[in-house]
């Protein structure tokens, strides 16, 4: 499997439920969030700016996803809403690797470049570096309507945090291209 048809896959509506272990706390909380990813076409002006923003020609995107979520966690109870633009843009050199840009960093606010590899089991990580943390991030799908996640989170000279999600599909919001190709067969 390839970036774009994991994307594609990743399209939809799905509910997740996460477990998160804060190691220097030695303490763990569960959380669950309503996700929706939404795909986007090469020339969206948000996939466009977020190339110009790292000087990415947006020839080199296919195109993009609009990820939203809306969710709680068990300490705070407060609810945790934002959306991100991501856009992969292939390595030419080595085939399952590229960049992954990001309007909105998964632990930092501010945008982010971050790269992702795909494995030969159609896993995606993704390895992001911030000034003062680091993320690495594996999702695969267990089956199509079944999403898994694992993540680290080490902050530099600070605390670590390891989590566990599971995400359920609940609906397609814009069918994958396996699926158009189905139903056209049907």
């Amino acid at each position: 499997m390839d970036i774009k048809e994991f994307f594609e896959m990743s399209a939809g509506k799905w509910f997740s439920q996460r477990t998160s272990h804060h190691l220097a706390f030695k303490q763990s909380e569960s959380g669950k969030s309503d996700i929706r990813i939404e795909m986007l076409p090469a020339n969206d002006p948000e996939v466009i700016k977020l190339c110009q923003e790292h000087e990415i020609d947006p020839s080199l995107a296919w195109g993009g996803a609009r990820v939203s979520w809306d969710g709680t966690m068990e300490w705070d109870q407060e609810k945790h809403t934002g959306s991100s633009v991501l856009v992969p843009v292939p390595d030419a050199d080595k085939p399952g690797e590229g960049k992954l840009l990001r309007d909105v960093g998964y632990a930092e606010k501010a945008g982010v470049a971050g790269r992702y590899i795909m494995s030969s089991d159609g896993a995606m990580t993704l390895i992001t570096e911030y000034e003062t943390m680091y993320s690495e991030e594996r999702i695969w799908f267990a089956s199509p309507n079944l999403r898994l996640r694992t993540s680290i989170l080490k902050r530099f000279g600070g605390f670590s945090m390891a989590s566990f999600c599971s995400e359920i599909r609940l609906g397609v919001t814009t069918a994958p291209a396996a699926a158009n190709a189905a139903e056209v067969k049907s």
